[in-house]
């Protein structure tokens, strides 16, 4: 596949540079007055184009592209050198042996006939290379992205099953009687963790159905204590989110109220979707200032988000985390994209 993609990129540069060629042949050598192409103008032509096509493809990687700019400014000096010597000694003499080929007419003179020719040529070159090497930064960036994208999501699944294992744990221990209802539930919820998340988008629609059977799973770690509140008021499902984001912060306020020494926990979730796709989500839970909240918004789930908000949605949206006496709120505010 690499091998195709960089045969592609040869195959449109030859083309392109072709379609210059000509084009720059048609104005130099065309004579408007006679009608017709001019032999000697094809001369000085083919003279120019020699040593368009050594500086680009072999100065300019040799060289320029290893920094090494004094020895590329040399040998640049020595082919127009050489161009202006085969132009006065062998071309004009050939073609106009009786006048100018019978004196040198100047460095400037023959400059200002040579070097539109190499600039164009070779300016197309550096150009086109200018680009790909654009492309190549911006595929690398891109692999580096996905490839954090992949390690931070992995982060997310050991991190929800450590806590989940160890409630259930506590629960077996006790020989709850919800200790099979537990399992039912976080096997739904691994189950969309694990093959429906492959992707860095999925459709709101699931994410919605994985936030009801999040929210499920981790009401049994509240049970009696206190209340959980979850509305949603979406108008439009035809859009795609990253997944994995919002439980994270639903994750953080039940930790809050279980680590919390107070019996009246309350988690209340409010998320709202209008019809251009701006998101709104709002998660408020009690805590008590002895739950130790300054590490509970600092764990792995928390920074984990954080940076993949970066990463998918740069300028696209709007965290605050607010700590106020015994209620802690995050407010999230994203721009989602439609489905495709």
């Amino acid at each position: 596949m690499m091998k195709t993609k960089i045969l592609n990129i040869y195959i449109r540069e030859l083309i392109l540079q072709l379609g210059l060629l000509i084009l720059v042949f048609v104005f130099y050598t065309f004579d408007q007055h006679e009608h017709s192409v001019v032999e000697h103008e094809v001369a000085y032509f083919i003279n120019y184009m020699i040593a368009a096509y050594f500086i680009s493809y072999y100065l300019l990687p040799k060289f320029y592209y290893k920094k090494r700019f004094k020895l590329f400014i040399i040998y640049v000096l020595l082919v127009i050198a050489a161009v202006i010597y085969i132009e006065e000694g062998l071309i004009e003499r050939i073609y106009f042996p009786e006048t100018r080929g019978k004196h040198f007419p100047g460095v400037f003179y023959n400059l200002a006939n040579c070097l539109p020719i190499l600039t164009i040529i070779t300016g197309f070159k550096f150009g086109w290379d200018a680009l790909v090497k654009q492309k190549q930064l911006d595929d690398l960036k891109d692999m580096v992205q996905e490839s954090e994208l992949m390690y931070l999501k992995s982060q997310i699944n050991p991190h929800f099953l450590f806590n989940n294992l160890n409630n259930l744990y506590a629960y077996a221990l006790e020989q709850s009687p919800k200790t099979p209802e537990i399992i039912l539930e976080l096997s739904t919820v691994l189950r969309y963790i694990l093959y429906e998340c492959r992707d860095n988008y999925v459709p709101l629609s699931k994410e919605v159905n994985h936030l009801n059977d999040f929210i499920k799973l981790s009401k049994l770690q509240v049970e009696e204590r206190g209340e959980v509140m979850f509305s949603s008021d979406i108008k439009n499902m035809g859009f795609k989110i990253a997944p994995l984001i919002l439980p994270v912060f639903i994750e953080n306020a039940f930790k809050h109220c279980t680590s919390s020494l107070s019996s009246n926990a309350a988690i209340h979730i409010d998320l709202v979707v209008n019809d251009t796709g701006l998101l709104e989500f709002i998660c408020t839970n009690t805590f008590s200032t002895q739950s130790n909240t300054d590490n509970l918004s600092k764990g792995i789930g928390l920074e984990n988000v954080k940076r993949r908000l970066q990463l998918l949605y740069p300028n696209a949206h709007k965290l605050k985390i607010e700590a106020e006496e015994t209620e802690y709120r995050v407010k999230l505010q994203m721009q989602l994209n439609p489905i495709d």
